[in-house]
């Protein structure tokens, strides 16, 4: 069970890294050439939580 929250954890922290790295200066990959789509890495973040969320309770 503590592995399952760490990844959720590392997960998460993971992309709030790359949203800050994108705010400051764009990534440029396709879909985020500006900082203002930053957004998209904040649902990108939401759904990958959930599925690991998911998976952790089945597992």
């Amino acid at each position: 069970m503590l592995v399952k929250s760490g990844m959720s954890k590392l997960l998460a922290l993971v992309i709030i890294g790359i949203m800050a790295i994108q705010l400051i200066k764009p990534l440029g990959w396709p879909g985020l050439k500006r900082r203002s789509d930053f957004w998209k890495l904040a649902v990108l973040a939401m759904a990958a939580i959930s599925i690991t969320a998911l998976l952790g309770h089945w597992g």
